[in-house]
């Protein structure tokens, strides 16, 4: 099995391996399915963004993918990451998802990203004891906030730091006044 970057051929087996995860299983909580089309711009709304898009390949087929994209929107989290993996039914517990998420971490400190994120469903023990075999620690549960194939579901976050050097510094801010200085001078 090898790790590559996805190419455009890859985006049927990704479509399917994404519209076989929102048919049947709560990986993925929305209940309509994706075109081809619609797979090739996240595809290169990720590139455009410098974020990772990889599939997992033996003899050219496509096992899995996954990526990583911001967590929020806001600027204050834009060393924060959170990601997706989905494997081929056909593929899961051969160590497919654990090599796509050793090569996203791999990508994600190369380039900076200081804690990476995972929201799994709460009934996934598989995916959550991966994610703790990998260093993810949980860090809270939300119950019931989300709907799928007739039942609430919980989600459960799990979180990674992936560096352990301080703060860097943001230009253009100081770190404030000085002791004694009044800060409205």
């Amino acid at each position: 099995m090898e790790i590559h970057e996805a190419r455009e051929e890859h985006l049927p087996a990704i479509t399917e391996i994404h519209n076989h995860a929102v048919e049947h299983t709560t990986a993925i909580w929305n209940d309509t399915r994706v075109d081809l089309a619609d797979r090739a711009r996240w595809r290169e709304e990720r590139r455009r963004a410098g974020f990772p898009v990889l599939v997992a390949l033996a003899d050219g087929e496509v096992l899995g993918f996954a990526s990583y994209g911001p967590f929020r929107p806001h600027d204050g989290f834009r060393r924060t990451v959170e990601h997706s993996v989905y494997v081929r039914p056909a593929s899961t517990g051969q160590g497919v998802g654990r090599r796509l998420m050793e090569a996203l971490l791999d990508r994600a400190r190369a380039h900076g990203v200081h804690v990476m994120v995972a929201g799994i469903d709460a009934s996934n023990t598989a995916s959550i004891r991966l994610h703790e075999a990998l260093g993810f620690r949980s860090v809270g549960m939300l119950p019931q906030v989300g709907f799928k194939f007739g039942r609430w579901l919980d989600l459960v976050f799990l979180l990674r730091q992936l560096d352990d050097g301080p703060a860097p510094a943001v230009p253009g801010t100081s770190s404030g006044p000085e002791d004694g200085e009044d800060p409205r001078d």
